[in-house]
């Protein structure tokens, strides 16, 4: 699968996705969300890494300090799952951080909580 771009994987987490809310629907925690969505996508052969640590570096200094990706899909797409109301500007300066960090190209910020998940899902992209 490595041969994939973003878009393309974006696409097969999308749709990954909208499977998960279609059988569980809006209202459940967000781990909930991340366990089944990490299922659907392991079960398509996508490399999947759930709650990857992610290390913050500062000069010549790498610091532990607790930021995890929800999903990391082929090294290449980082998912974040939400369950709530509505995005804020700090769910999207979070998945930004992440990209930045990472030098991953494209993020998903999805948010499980919504009639339709197409009104859930934001495509951030890093500009390097």
């Amino acid at each position: 699968m490595d041969a994939m771009d973003e878009n393309e994987l974006a696409k097969k987490v999308y749709f990954a996705a909208l499977k998960v809310h279609q059988n569980l629907g809006p209202g459940l925690l967000e781990s909930a969300y991340e366990e089944c969505l990490f299922y659907e996508l392991q079960k398509i052969g996508l490399r999947v890494e759930k709650q990857k640590a992610l290390p913050l570096i500062y000069e010549e200094i790498r610091l532990e300090v607790g930021y995890r990706l929800d999903l990391l899909i082929e090294n290449k797409v980082i998912v974040e799952i939400k369950a709530v109301e509505a995005f804020t500007d700090v769910h999207t300066a979070q998945v930004l951080t992440y990209l930045k960090l990472t030098g991953c190209k494209l993020g998903l910020l999805i948010n499980f909580n919504v009639a339709l998940l197409k009104n859930g899902v934001k495509r951030l992209v890093n500009g390097l």
